[in-house]
């Protein structure tokens, strides 16, 4: 895995992890890269700081870099466990969110919890359709790829 610090075009900076630089740019070209603050898929590598490992037997820095608040790294970590409890129990359907969610919707299967992806003007066309969905606030490794 790689994680980038990703820039859209109204200025604002986040976080994402990818498999590859090749999944990135393949992401990016087929704009399912968007923006979590403002939905911008025209988005692009920012400027990051290196990662480079301490030299011999020395001990790492806490992983957080050190000008991000305590209180910002506490309310991140309370989120991230939020998400996971809400995950609990629900099935990830990776790229056929859309369409699972549209069948329960109709009632052509039953509703259960799911989790997966899509691209924003799917996403768009869900909501217009009535499709209860809501975006995870955080992002999520698909269960195959975990660790």
């Amino acid at each position: 895995m790689i994680v980038f610090d990703l820039r859209c075009g109204t200025g604002h900076v986040f976080e994402a992890w990818f498999n590859s630089s090749d999944a990135y740019a393949e992401q990016r070209e087929r704009k399912l890269i968007a923006c979590p603050m403002c939905g911008d898929t025209g988005v692009d590598k920012a400027v990051m700081a290196p990662n480079v490992a301490p030299k011999g037997n020395s001990r790492s820095v806490a992983a957080a870099p050190a000008n991000v608040p305590d209180k910002v790294k506490a309310a991140l970590k309370a989120l991230a466990e939020a998400q996971r409890q809400a995950l609990e129990g629900s099935r990830w359907v990776g790229d056929r969110f859309a369409t699972e969610a549209r069948a329960m919707h109709a009632g052509d299967q039953p509703e259960e919890a799911i989790y997966g992806q899509t691209t924003l003007a799917e996403a768009k066309a869900l909501v217009d359709e009535g499709v209860p969905i809501a975006p995870l606030p955080l992002p999520v490794v698909p269960p195959e790829k975990a660790n």
